[in-house]
């Protein structure tokens, strides 16, 4: 075979950012030779055969054309657990790490005084948040919705590869419709759409390749994060606790409807870049 079918040589010649045809590239490896990372280094002077070829190729035209690298690999990482994704959810991001870990210290404080806790993700998607929260708490049962039954579908499959589906339960409905009115939690958490309908951002990168009903309310950005708090109450036991993610403008809003709500305890939190990314309040 030609020496310019090398991986050596595939790589270095790549319009890609490095780091992204290295990725790529793995991902070949993976599907078509069962091979490891660590072959891009230990064996870069292998040359690929024609199906892995026209594998790569391909990846790489559609990334060169803007398709988000988590949609390619049909995969991301989130928290301690890895997620299918597929174009109809959004991808996970770190920064929604920050609810799993508000969602863990509260289940870890209500350890002390319950045996078995109940957990609501409003807004699943792939499954990220009530998954990661699985995973990590084996005593807690999560009921997970959302309005899309592709975003279901994907949630599912997840929950079953991840072998949690026993301590989840999905449900398909807008936020609260989704539930029974009888249902009580002790912990609610949600990322739903908060970018505006007329935000820039969704003309750019990733985001114009995920569902825009995930990222926004076609309106403020403010509609569905209005939703959760004002339902929330019927929903929660007393002093249960509820947490959504929001833009990085939106927390002095978000605050502003939960003391309207009579919420306590309401807390801003920030993500790793230092932005306020989460408010949250007890009922």
């Amino acid at each position: 075979m030609s020496s310019d079918l090398t991986l050596r040589s595939l790589l270095s010649n790549s319009p890609l950012p490095a780091n992204e045809a290295r990725i790529l590239m793995a991902h070949v490896l993976e599907q078509h030779y069962a091979l490891p990372r660590s072959a891009l280094l230990s064996r870069d002077d292998m040359a690929l055969q024609a199906n892995a070829l026209s594998h790569w190729k391909e990846l790489e035209s559609k990334r060169l054309d803007g398709e988000p690298i988590a949609y390619l690999l049909g995969k991301k990482g989130f928290h301690n657990i890895e997620l299918r994704v597929a174009p109809g959810v959004l991808i996970p991001r770190p920064e929604t790490e920050l609810l799993v870990d508000i969602g863990l210290l509260e289940i870890s404080r209500l350890n002390e005084c319950k045996k078995s806790i109940e957990v609501l993700d409003l807004g699943t998607g792939s499954g990220a948040i009530a998954l990661a929260l699985a995973h990590e708490a084996s005593n807690i049962s999560v009921t997970a919705t959302d309005q899309s039954s592709d975003a279901l579908v994907i949630a599912r499959s997840n929950a079953k590869l991840l072998r949690l589906e026993s301590q989840t339960r999905f449900c398909q409905g807008s936020w609260y419709e989704a539930i029974s009115k009888d249902d009580v939690f002790d912990i609610i958490l949600s990322n739903p759409p908060y970018i505006a309908n007329q935000d820039p951002h969704l003309m750019q990168g990733d985001l114009r390749f995920e569902p825009p009903s995930a990222l926004t309310d076609h309106s403020t950005g403010l509609i569905c994060l209005e939703a959760i708090v004002l339902g929330a109450k019927a929903h929660l036991n007393n002093a249960g606790l509820l947490a959504v993610e929001h833009g990085f403008d939106q927390s002095g809003a978000v605050v502003e409807i939960m003391r309207s709500t009579q919420f306590r305890d309401i807390q801003i939190h920030q993500d790793l870049a230092g932005h306020n990314r989460v408010v949250s309040g007890r009922k």
